[in-house]
């Protein structure tokens, strides 16, 4: 079995961060985005992972070259010379992904439980051509609903409806049969807009609804409201893994290489990377520190993401969905709100507003 996960270009949307290692690279909960996909993959029986890139491509084999061995699986990258869309990789990966098997196909920012092995059970029983994973949302109108009967099957699509029609969108997640590929041209191509109608038309594209969270991470606030919702899920299955003690509240995942000072107080809802060093009387919460940060004494962080290698100074307040790059040093005693702070800057006054900082 195969899967191809959609990776894209130059994931503007998670810079700072994306400004020094590809997207699906970033460290969510202390693994790589991609990571948590291919060994979901891996668990249901996939032995070849292929990765539609135009942006970086070598750097993204080598890091795979090591995640394949370990994990027993072939990882392959599909090259774009321009954007191709949703659909446009599928086509351009056919030679690798088409052995008369049906195969999954991942939007790379998308993280949730990952109900493979039940997404093969419905696809054949429903002997559909596409499934897609569907997901519940409060705010319908700001996406597309899919509008399905009693067994899945989809009747159509409504665009961010005005009224309610549905709350279930699609999440970013398919199992196709290879039929599909007859259906689309090698060219830039929307699998929602140009490919999912025609098959819904002739009645062979079905949902299936997602239970438990679901979440797109790939920009920083939507990071930082996955990363809660993916502690939450450990919790609930694996609570062991999540770090216990006076010093911590709520849900924590620490790497064991990570070095906690006194009097300090972590969480809830935190992630703290490997060889990071957190100094006396800190205080986090709903915070990533990405490998190698530094927070120097009584410094507060909330709602923000550190990125690698960076220090933050004694007596700082960091909040509002701030986000460091790699390298960056905050000075002692500074007020960071909303600050989005390229990587090697140093940063020497407040940022009392959300401001970028070049």
């Amino acid at each position: 079995m195969k899967a191809l996960i959609l990776v894209g270009g130059f994931g503007t949307r998670l810079r700072p961060l994306t400004l020094s290692h590809p997207k699906p690279l970033v460290e969510f909960c202390n693994k790589a985005m991609v990571l948590h996909q291919i060994e979901a993959l891996v668990a249901v029986g996939v032995t070849e992972v292929v990765l539609a890139v135009n942006y970086q491509p070598h750097v993204m084999e080598a890091f795979l070259a090591n995640e394949q061995e370990k994990l027993g699986i072939k990882i392959t990258t599909s090259r774009e010379t321009e954007p191709m869309g949703t659909a446009g990789p599928i086509k351009l990966a056919e030679a690798h992904l088409n052995d008369g098997q049906p195969f999954f196909v991942l939007n790379s920012d998308v993280t949730c439980d990952y109900p493979f092995k039940e997404m093969l059970e419905f696809h054949k029983s429903r002997g559909a051509e596409g499934t897609i994973l569907v997901t519940k949302v409060e705010e319908p109108s700001k996406f597309g609903v899919c509008i399905y009967n009693q067994v899945g099957q989809i009747e159509r699509f409504v665009e961010k409806p005005k009224k309610f029609v549905g709350n279930r969108i699609n999440a970013g997640v398919y199992l196709l049969s290879p039929k599909i590929f007859n259906r689309i041209d090698l060219r830039p191509t929307s699998i929602e807009k140009e490919v999912f109608p025609k098959i819904c038309d002739e009645g062979g594209l079905y949902a299936m609804e997602l239970d438990g969270y679901w979440a797109d991470v790939g920009q920083p606030r939507d990071f930082i409201a996955g990363t809660l919702l993916h502690l939450a899920s450990i919790r609930a299955k694996t609570s062991s893994s999540l770090a216990s003690g006076p010093e911590f509240v709520g849900n924590v995942l620490m790497d064991p290489t990570a070095k906690i000072g006194q009097g300090c107080l972590i969480g809830p809802d935190v992630v703290i990377g490997p060889n990071c060093v957190i100094e006396d009387g800190v205080r986090l919460s709903r915070t990533t520190l990405l490998p190698g940060v530094r927070v120097r004494s009584h410094s507060w962080i909330s709602n923000s993401i550190i990125g690698w290698m960076s220090t933050v100074g004694e007596w700082c307040r960091v909040e509002g969905i701030s986000v460091t790059g790699e390298d960056v040093t905050i000075k002692d005693e500074r007020y960071i709100n909303g600050g989005i702070i390229l990587p090697h800057k140093s940063v020497g006054d407040d940022i009392p507003e959300p401001k970028i900082v070049m």
